[in-house]
């Protein structure tokens, strides 16, 4: 690949990273900006990964933004620009750059594929040997042979077409069916009899994510210059793990959420701590501060405050534990039990279409938060004579049998999305729980505009208690701070 020149102008690819860094929601002001500056103005542009290395420590704040500043990083400040060099010197002449080598006819179904077997060989070794340099002009070459919309497996591409795919190059490649020829490669040159074929496993599928990581990047680079960095950074690199989307997680990405859960509860714990000392404070007591001000001429140096005492909230959860919701609902629940020293009483109810307590299966330390929504499924009664959500009935069973955990220091979370299946919502017994509690809010994981939508019941449950939109961990953590009392 061709190497990157110093950018003509460092200061406007600084600026176009660091705005879309923030449209990703990193909070990077002015004084990191300026600190970025000057790492650029020391390391200049020679080492492209030290040059890394600085802006990330000029402008992240935390561990869990690298993945993001990473991906914005590779688009700003490329490794390189055009076609790879070894693609481009081997097709010199012969048209249409992407098109297969002279010899080399587009494949028909069933019929072997010089051009992938070469570049798979190639790839093997490449794997084999974790030679990275190898590895990064492989991606370029795979792009260029498969990436390509509109072409086809190694078709050449289409007239017009201006758009990658690393999704379509790997499906064409397939690496990971690379997986048992280069172990045994490394099987039989292994230095260490003893080395175990699982270790080996596991070194060759991380090898693998990293050149499929690489693919990726570039199909990125490619389709950033024809569009423009900024819009492929808005809409090509995963948010941070806090902005990821509850009802659209996978299940990698609800993994990566719980191992979140402890940091962020401490965070809003100090949250939490910080508006309780200043609660205890109260207001200012106007007669004693005149009296005060009495012993210096009238002017009131020493304000005197009438104090309280603000005592710890409780907090009942009453979740909705089915479909896709259960992902938002088992993230909270394990975030308020990690906070539930800041709480002097937490119970948590779980439901479907019936209501059961499941405090006692959040209060173990040693629970697998991964498996806690299947044995709320299998441990709780939280399912009737059918498996799907009434929040009508749940809410019904919840005031008939469970209304005592409420009082007039509770405060009360529902979550849920409020899709009724097109029962009975039982807006009553939501006023009952209402008239009993200090508070009621009803987090939703669905944006405001599907809320009148099928068989949602939203405006209906809005109209007894509070509802908001929470649709990250992000939000989930300001309305905790806002909302929880003190």
């Amino acid at each position: 690949m061709t190497a990157a020149p110093p950018p003509t102008d460092p200061a406007a690819r600084l600026t176009g990273l660091v705005r879309a860094l923030r449209g990703h929601g990193l909070r990077i002001g002015p004084a990191e900006t300026v600190d970025a500056a000057a790492v650029l103005d020391v390391l200049g542009f020679a080492d492209r990964e030290q040059m890394r290395a600085g802006l990330a420590a000029a402008l992240l704040r935390s561990d869990g933004q690298r993945t993001v500043f990473d991906a914005a990083f590779d688009l700003f400040f490329p490794l390189g620009v055009g076609t790879p060099e070894a693609v481009r010197a081997g097709r010199d002449g012969q048209g249409d750059p992407s098109a297969p080598p002279e010899g080399l006819t587009p494949p028909r179904p069933g019929r072997p594929d010089p051009l992938r077997d070469e570049l798979r060989d190639r790839l093997a070794a490449a794997l084999a040997a974790d030679d990275r340099a190898a590895q990064a002009r492989l991606a370029g070459e795979v792009v260029e042979a498969f990436g390509r919309y509109g072409s086809g497996p190694a078709a050449g591409s289409a007239p017009g077409s201006d758009g990658w795919s690393a999704h379509q190059a790997l499906g064409r490649l397939a690496p990971e069916t690379l997986l048992a020829r280069v172990l045994a490669g490394l099987r039989a040159g292994a230095g260490d009899p003893d080395l175990s074929d699982l270790v080996l496993a596991d070194e060759i599928r991380r090898r693998i994510r990293d050149f499929r990581a690489l693919v990726a990047t570039e199909a990125r680079r490619r389709v950033a210059e024809l569009r423009g960095a900024e819009r492929i950074a808005e809409r090509a690199v995963a948010p941070t793990v806090d902005r990821i989307d509850f009802l659209t997680a996978g299940r990698g990405q609800l993994a990566e959420l719980r191992r979140t859960v402890h940091p962020l509860a401490r965070k809003l714990a100090t949250r939490l701590a910080a508006r309780r000392r200043r609660a205890a404070r109260g207001r200012i007591d106007l007669r004693r501060t005149l009296r005060r001000s009495l012993s210096t001429g009238g002017v009131p140096l020493r304000p005197a405050y009438r104090l309280r005492r603000p005592a710890r909230p409780e907090i009942v959860l009453l979740c909705d534990v089915s479909g896709s919701v259960a992902g938002f609902a088992d993230f909270t629940m394990l975030l308020v039990q990690a906070m539930s020293e800041q709480f002097s009483k937490v119970r948590v109810f779980a439901f479907v279409n019936r209501t059961a307590e499941v405090t006692g299966l959040l209060a173990g330390r040693d629970a697998d938060p991964a498996r806690l929504a299947a044995r709320i499924l299998t441990e709780a009664k939280v399912t009737g004579y059918h498996g799907n959500s009434d929040y009508g009935s749940a809410l019904g069973e919840f005031a008939e049998r469970h209304l005592d955990a409420v009082g007039p220091r509770t405060s009360v979370l529902i979550l849920g999305d409020a899709r009724t299946n097109h029962r009975d919502p039982n807006l009553d017994a939501l006023r009952r729980i209402a008239g009993r509690a200090r508070r009621v809010y009803w987090l939703n994981p669905e944006q405001p505009a599907l809320w009148p939508t099928g068989d949602s019941a939203a405006l209906a449950y809005a109209g007894v208690v509070e509802m908001h939109s929470c649709r990250n961990a992000r939000r989930l953590a300001e309305l905790i701070t806002r909302l929880i009392p003190v």
